[in-house]
């Protein structure tokens, strides 16, 4: 189910598809027994079987929260949320990329190796122009962790502009 999820995230401009999404994601929520993903500890989801763990000491991405609801906000301004973290693992860590699921969302990331025990972050920048109705949207950050990735996600009910506004994209 979750693969077919993944396929679905390039739809970033099918109004339709997205609310889909939103409600797969649900449903997977309530399926998984309504565990929270949103652990202070958690590193990434499961890597393919053709990856091998690297030997020797690694890393570990320690998010503060790894989901953010920017709750009902109006269409048009760019808003942004920061996902901080810290290096718990016994390597410094270094952020390669952090891709986002839609083109409306613009990641940037801390670009120095964070030392252990150090901090860092990941900004998310999300568009909200053209983008009324429920919004769901992940950012995929790739690091020299194991797991290699984790995925960040936020939402957001963008309220659609009025007339006197001007109409919506």
């Amino acid at each position: 189910m979750a693969a077919g999820l993944v396929l679905f995230l390039g739809a970033c401009k099918d109004k339709a598809a997205e609310k889909r999404i939103a409600e797969l994601e649900s449903r997977l929520a309530q399926l998984e027994g309504g565990k929270s993903t949103a652990t202070p500890t958690q590193t990434a989801p499961a890597t393919p079987a053709a990856e091998q763990k690297p030997e020797g000491p690694l890393p570990i991405m320690a998010f503060e929260k790894v989901e953010h609801d920017f709750g009902t906000i109006a269409e048009g301004p760019k808003v942004t949320y920061t996902y901080k973290l810290k290096n718990t693992g016994l390597a410094p860590l270094i952020i390669q990329s952090a891709q986002p699921s839609c083109g409306c969302t613009v990641p940037k990331w801390s670009q120095e190796p964070i030392p252990v025990g150090g901090t860092g972050f990941v900004t998310a920048e999300f568009d909200t122009n053209g983008k009324p109705g429920v919004n769901n949207k992940t950012i995929t950050v790739t690091a020299n962790t194991w797991p290699k990735t984790m995925q960040l996600s936020f939402k957001a009910m963008v309220t659609p502009k009025t007339e006197l506004n001007g109409p919506t994209k």
